[in-house]
């Protein structure tokens, strides 16, 4: 999982039962505190937004430092409780190289357009594979559904990948806005993986990610902590 891939998103209408999209996507900002670890250690801020575009969703990401700025966004419909990609593109200035990925899906015709550095090739993709933005979205629409099987296939860096989640519990986490009971997932990579990835999602919050930890090989941290919230209009 990309190391800026965190957060939010959807809506078809379809019935009115709890959990359902049209009730648990809400526009909104969110601010966290953020730490990154690119080479070089930075602390600043990331901002997440969810916001409603026509008949599409549109979920961001962004942070920017002296020395580096990461953009990240996805477009996505969802249509019975699945959240189905339309274009992702991710963004990323630092120093020592910078990286630039554009992904448009075509369900129409079961495939995907990379465009990775300027070199676009097409890939097929199965029905309800997602993005690295918009899998985040599935997994907030699966956790609020009571769901225990957490598995994703995830276009990314030209390749089909599975993302598979294990629910540990709740745990209590303390943020500039509140103190929430939030589900705590883990990022399935075997036992023998050096690379940790932890997602913190707060029902009282509609399942918005409160807190991101991940840790790679390399030992290189990255976190976020959710520090301001504002639910927007529609």
């Amino acid at each position: 999982m990309r190391i800026s891939t965190l957060f939010i998103s959807a809506l078809l209408a379809v019935s009115a039962m709890p959990g359902h999209a049209s009730e648990l996507f809400k526009p909104f900002r969110a601010v966290y505190k953020a730490q990154w670890d690119m080479g070089i250690s930075f602390g600043g801020d990331a901002v997440g937004v969810l916001k409603r575009d026509g008949d599409r969703w549109v979920s961001s990401l962004s942070a920017e430092a002296l020395i580096a700025r990461v953009n990240e966004f996805s477009e996505f419909t969802v249509q019975n409780q699945t959240v189905q990609p339309q274009h992702y593109e991710y963004h990323r200035k630092v120093i020592g190289g910078d990286k630039d990925a554009v992904l448009q899906f075509n369900w129409n015709t079961g495939t995907v357009l990379n465009d990775v550095a300027k070199k676009p090739w097409t890939m097929d993709v199965a029905p309800g594979t997602q993005d690295n933005l918009s899998y985040q979205m599935q997994l907030r629409l699966d956790l609020a559904a009571g769901k225990e099987t957490l598995v994703y296939k995830v276009a990314d860096g030209g390749k089909i990948k599975t993302y598979p989640f294990i629910k540990l519990g709740t745990e209590t986490v303390t943020t500039a806005i509140g103190s929430f009971e939030a589900v705590k997932v883990q990022r399935d990579r075997g036992t023998d993986s050096k690379r940790n990835t932890y997602i913190w999602f707060a029902p009282e919050l509609d399942y918005i990610v409160i807190k991101l930890q991940q840790v790679e090989k390399s030992g290189k941290e990255y976190s976020l902590l959710i520090n301001k919230l504002e639910f927007t209009d529609p």
